[in-house]
């Protein structure tokens, strides 16, 4: 962000413990704005129209005892974002002039975590309150020996704990639509960024220049795509601009934190809208290769990006219908097909090994490449790997695996991937729809449906039976 801005907000705010503002901001009326030059704008609550039963109680409360400790608290970011939109807020962050300890002490049911950006969390039951304090530039005079903040020579952030003011923790944040702080004193919004106009507009536009933003932290390419999909905003051109070329950042991003990030993107509601802006971008490929590559290769049927789609589109009904879903699930299906390749790559070095001998060995190759890019963990690989062996297991439904196999615990994930490869045009002979009506028949008709199976599948000849080594007739 130019100086000129930083010094135009400069003694606009002080610490509510030294002093009052020094200069009235200018404010946002309803019937004749203001000139926005200066900041930060001021948008009352006549205007911004957000009801106080929207708020989080909880939030209110650590907002108020840090004033009463004499400290500034605003609630912040995007629950200010998605209250003015009408959206429910995930959660409610906080940003104060109070230092981590500082904050820590006036919180019993509190505790400080992470190195590089230190947070207070605050814990109401299950709800978490998360606390930052205002963070500043580092090359603040603060910074000198850059104990507090560091980059490395790309311009990653190491560490950033370079302590600041309001106006300079705006200017750290990363789009102006999370740049926005409610004042509970008088219940409006300070807006050092022009983010409220942008929310208007609907557009994601970064704070700074976007080139050495992305180079600071480059999951904040993800965090476009993210915002972009969930709020349908479109990201602006200058915003989008250095996206493609700045997308092979994102593999010097720890692993972890991309599962996360991953996650977020896939599990927002908006799934299929964040994928297109993925490709539309180059960063998918960035993400989960192995599946980027496979929907590279294929041509116009293509059953890669089909299984895909129908995978984003299940999982966004299913959290629109408040339903419970797994990144288990979302992995198996996003790496199904390239776990098909390499088991065949598997099978033609070796032509007598069992399939699920080959699956079990591509399996272990496709999830430890995925992991390299985003860490599953076990908890997730392992149900990953059963939905995956279950689908050599459901054509066979002989005898009484069939009741069998609708016991097992990850049935209900393998059937409805099998649907959804039927339904992306993989044929499998009407598989899905056998299964689907073996769940709903009673038992007496499900001996049938099996003994069917029996009587119109090929015949072939007894199994002959072996002899014990000591029975007579093989003398």
């Amino acid at each position: 962000m130019p100086s000129r801005l930083i010094q135009k907000v400069t003694g606009l705010f002080r610490n509510k413990s030294n002093s009052s503002p020094a200069k009235e901001p200018t404010q946002i009326q309803d019937e004749a704005p203001e000139e926005k030059d200066e900041f930060p704008l001021i948008i009352s609550e006549k205007t911004h129209q957000i009801p106080r039963k929207h708020l989080d109680d909880n939030a209110a409360k650590v907002v108020y005892r840090l004033l009463d400790a004499g400290y500034e608290g605003y609630l912040v970011g995007g629950c200010i974002r998605d209250t003015l939109l009408k959206k429910r807020p995930k959660d409610f962050d906080i940003a104060t002039n109070a230092h981590p300890e500082q904050a820590h002490e006036l919180f019993q049911r509190s505790r400080l975590i992470g190195r590089r950006f230190k947070l207070l969390h605050v814990r109401f039951g299950r709800e978490i309150i998360e606390l930052a304090t205002f963070r500043a530039s580092h090359d603040s005079k603060e910074n000198n020996d850059d104990a507090k903040g560091k980059q490395s020579e790309s311009g990653l952030i190491l560490r950033d704990n370079v302590y600041g003011t309001i106006e300079e923790d705006a200017l750290r944040r990363d789009f102006t639509v999370n740049a926005l702080y409610y004042c509970m004193k008088d219940h409006s919004i300070y807006d050092f960024t022009h983010g409220y106009e942008d929310i208007q507009k609907k557009i994601i536009r970064m704070i700074g220049d976007p080139d050495f933003r992305y180079k600071e932290d480059p999951v904040r390419m993800l965090r476009a795509i993210r915002f972009a999909a969930k709020l349908d905003f479109s990201i602006e051109t200058a915003t989008a601009a250095p996206i493609k070329q700045q997308a092979h950042l994102l593999q010097g991003i720890a692993p972890a934190r991309l599962f996360d990030e991953t996650l977020k993107l896939f599990q927002s509601g908006h799934a299929v809208t964040a994928y297109h802006l993925l490709q539309e971008y180059q960063l998918f490929e960035q993400l989960l290769p192995s599946a980027a590559k496979a929907v590279s290769k294929q041509g116009e049927k293509n059953l890669v990006e089909a299984l895909i789609l129908q995978g984003l589109k299940n999982t966004d009904r299913r959290i629109n219908q408040r339903k419970s879903v797994t990144p288990a699930f979302l992995f198996a299906t996003m790496l199904w097909h390239p776990l098909q390749t390499r088991m065949r790559e598997i099978q033609k070095q070796n032509s007598k090994m069992p399939p699920l001998v080959a699956l079990h060995a591509a399996a272990n190759d496709i999830i430890a490449a995925q992991v390299k890019r985003t860490a599953i963990p076990r908890r997730f690989s392992t149900p990953i790997r059963e939905i995956w062996e279950l689908q050599l297991r459901l054509p066979k439904r002989f005898g009484n695996r069939a009741e069998q196999l609708l016991e097992h615990p990850r049935f209900r994930a393998a059937y409805d991937l099998l649907l959804l490869r039927e339904q992306s045009g993989e044929s499998l002979d009407n598989l899905g729809q056998w299964w689907t009506q073996y769940q709903a028949a009673p038992v007496q008709e499900r001996e049938s449906m099996v003994s069917e199976l029996v009587s119109e599948g090929p015949s072939r000849k007894p199994r002959r039976r072996r002899r014990a080594k000591n029975d007579p007739r093989n003398a």
